[in-house]
């Protein structure tokens, strides 16, 4: 891939192009199955560490502002 991940909108970008939708409609699911097919994704070689590790980075972030709501 080699793209930035700066947003989750990024993240669900990168997703898409992979065939992936993570729509549930509770954001906190929503956030945990997109990090548990981001690890697949890398585990499969199929994006590079950089972007794995920004995603996780995003992805767990998000879900604390989330938590802390």
């Amino acid at each position: 891939m080699g793209d930035v991940m700066k947003t989750i909108l990024d993240i669900q970008e990168m997703l898409k192009k992979f065939g992936t939708f993570i729509y549930i409609g509770d954001r906190l699911a929503d956030l945990e199955l997109m990090e548990q097919e981001v690890r697949e994704l890398y585990r499969s070689h199929c994006i590079t560490a950089e972007d794995y590790q920004m995603s996780i980075l995003l992805l767990r972030q998000e879900a604390s502002k989330w938590k802390k709501e």
